[in-house]
């Protein structure tokens, strides 16, 4: 089986925040081998004690179609990165997630796995103006980036806002970096005078994501449909799990589960998160007894 070295569709990519600035960051050349080592790591070397043989890591990534050079590129950026540490275990050399890997990796399984309920309407939204001195600029950077991250849409120049419900995670955000200084709250309904659909699909861009959408549903559906004739086992079931989350946890990040009154009438992502959770439950299981498998030591 061989991998596109893009993601779905040619310039998004799956990302985490340990790995990417923003969940559009990557290119053909630097995301997929990283994003999808990272999907490995977090869905299979975390449930199996948290440590793999390196020579384990490069045949599980060899089976999604990425070479030995990006995966030892990748396990090196990731060291680098805090996420995974050398150890020897058996006299194997393999390497370790660091408590810093799993409390990033237990953060993203909650946006990934959570809950997709739609926000109500009428709870109103939360918006955030900021303004950071020039000498500072540095920190606007940070602080768009973890709005990004946590599904903001970009209504102006330093103005963001999201579904109210956001707002507990934004406090907790601007906390821990530090930045309540720079940064304005406000609870708030729309009053006027643009059309609030049209105001919610410039700050998202809709268009593209519903693109994005459906071209994970033209991408799943073979998929699923595969595994309702088969009973899931082997390689193949790890690959298709591993891909199919590789391509679903960008989307949990770039859309915070808008109000349906305000998406359109065909809005693909009520069909591509019915059909993520039902691979998952299919495959899940089978993708890990065969990793388990693999890289069993002896």
């Amino acid at each position: 089986m061989a991998v596109d070295d893009t993601s779905i569709d040619g310039t998004w990519t799956g990302a985490t925040p340990s790995m990417a600035d923003t969940p559009r960051a990557g290119t053909a050349d630097t995301g997929p081998p990283r994003m999808l080592i990272m999907d490995v790591c977090g869905a299979y070397m975390r449930p199996l004690g948290g440590w793999f043989a390196i020579a384990k890591i490069v045949q599980l990534m060899q089976e999604l179609g990425v070479d030995e050079a990006a995966t030892r590129s990748a396990l090196q950026r990731m060291r680098r990165k805090d996420l995974l540490v050398p150890e020897r275990r058996n006299g194997v050399r393999g390497l370790r997630l660091t408590d810093h890997a799993l409390m990033s990796l237990d953060a993203s399984d909650q946006r990934i796995f959570g809950p997709r309920s739609p926000a109500r309407l009428h709870d109103g939204w939360v918006l955030v103006s900021f303004s950071i001195p020039e000498e500072e600029r540095s920190r606007r950077h940070v602080l768009r980036s973890r709005l990004s991250w946590l599904g903001f849409g970009n209504l102006s120049n330093g103005l963001w806002m999201a579904p109210r419900r956001m707002m507990g995670e934004l406090e907790k955000a601007v906390r821990e970096l530090g930045y309540q200084r720079y940064v304005l709250l406000f609870e708030a309904h729309y009053a006027g005078f643009e059309e609030l659909s049209s105001l919610v699909g410039q700050a998202w861009d809709l268009r593209e994501l519903g693109t994005l959408y459906a071209d994970f549903v033209a991408w799943c559906e073979p998929v699923a449909a595969r595994w309702r004739a088969a009973r899931p086992t082997g390689a193949q079931a790890f690959a298709d799990y591993t891909l199919c989350l590789y391509h679903w946890r960008k989307f949990p990040y770039l859309d915070p589960g808008l109000p349906p009154e305000l998406l359109p009438r065909d809005w693909a992502g009520r069909r591509a998160a019915d059909l993520f959770f039902d691979l998952r439950t299919s495959l899940e299981d089978a993708a890990l007894d065969h990793v388990r498998r693999t890289c069993a030591l002896g």
